[in-house]
């Protein structure tokens, strides 16, 4: 089992240690509720030194990335971020991901840690264009420092303007005294705040000096768990729930980082290409609970006449409105905000009705 900078931390702080990603990791310290509030209105540290670092480089690195990755990666500023995904040679996901651009020649792919070696394994089988390639995963260390008051706290430790990264952008600066700290705004829960990438070896030093310039604002150590209830109320797909290798990313809904320039020559672009000028036939979708009951995954969803119509993928009570949410996929018909539909919970049959994401306004 794999460790992470803060591993000893998280044990000597009481959390509720499981493996995930072949890392062991926090999934709760106060309690999965208490986080989720901390989060939302105030500051919570999650250690996500787990996620898969890969370096992309030389002369070929751009055209690389657009043969590989979903999304056009030519229209990237320096400083820069783009959300992608690789799809995968049957028009499913290999993984969903995020590219920095660090220069013309220089880009840095940020990937699932329970994909890292499938991913690498991907990234290298399919660099026909000969860019230069680095796993940096065992070298890099970060922490997404999320919610309203994360900037207040942050602020504190570092020069630069932290108003002034927009939304999807970055910058390296001095951070608690270290030089050369990656700092990104990409919104890891959608409560705002920024995440920052590091060596390990400063991991220890950097945990402690941000709790302490968080205390006067309520910081919190954040685990796994609220993290899952965090991007659910946001809508926010997670591989292995609402993206897998079976899965189609225009059934995803991702068909907003999905481009076919002349010059791309993704796996699988004419499957995708012609569901996204066609359609499909299910898709994805949020849905509330009218009746009380908790959708969890794998729970069927069923039309009016009890009909099986689709599944679920992810649920959970939402820590902010006290209702119960979820994100599944079923025919198109019914994937229409306002349409009623039944979950399937220990055979009784509970009615739903079909949102329009996200759930946490």
């Amino acid at each position: 089992m794999k460790t992470t900078p803060f591993t000893q931390i998280h044990q000597d702080l009481g959390a509720k240690m499981s493996p995930f990603g072949g890392f062991l990791m926090p999934i709760e310290y106060s309690g999965i509720l208490a986080e989720h509030h901390a989060v939302c209105e105030g500051v919570g540290v999650f250690d996500v030194s787990h996620m898969g670092e890969f370096w992309v480089r030389g002369p070929k690195a751009l055209a690389f990335l657009q043969n590989i990755t979903s999304n056009d990666v030519s229209v990237l500023q320096v400083g820069q971020v783009q959300y992608c995904y690789f799809p995968n040679e049957k028009g499913g996901v290999v993984d969903d991901l995020l590219v920095h651009k660090m220069n013309d020649t220089e880009y840095l792919m940020v990937v699932n840690a329970s994909n890292i070696d499938k991913d690498w394994a991907w990234c290298v089988s399919h660099n026909s264009e000969g860019a230069e390639l680095e796993n940096a995963s065992d070298r890099t260390a970060q922490l997404a420092i999320q919610g309203p008051k994360a900037i207040l706290a942050l602020q504190k430790l570092t020069d630069v303007d932290l108003s002034a990264i927009p939304y999807y952008h970055f910058v390296f600066g001095r951070f608690a005294g270290f030089e050369n700290v990656l700092i990104s705004n990409t919104g890891y829960t959608g409560a705002g705040g920024f995440e920052i990438y590091f060596a390990p070896e400063y991991g220890l030093k950097i945990w402690k000096v941000l709790f302490d310039a968080g205390e006067e604002f309520g910081i919190v150590p954040v685990g796994l768990g609220a993290r899952d209830t965090l991007r659910l109320e946001m809508g926010f797909c997670l591989y292995g729930h609402e993206l897998s290798d079976e899965i189609s990313p225009i059934e995803a809904g991702l068909g907003w980082v999905t481009y076919f320039t002349p010059e791309k020559n993704t796996p699988s672009r004419a499957i995708i290409e012609k569901q996204k000028a066609e359609g499909v036939s299910k898709k994805r979708i949020g849905l509330e609970m009218r009746d009380k009951g908790i959708a969890r995954q794998g729970y069927d969803l069923m039309d009016t006449e009890g009909r099986i119509i689709g599944s679920v993928t992810s649920g959970s009570i939402s820590p902010m409105s006290k209702i119960g949410i979820a994100m599944g996929y079923v025919e198109t018909a019914f994937a229409e905000p306002g349409t009623e539909i039944f979950v399937n919970i220990r055979d009784r049959k509970l009615k739903a009705e079909v949102v329009k994401m996200p759930f946490r306004k």
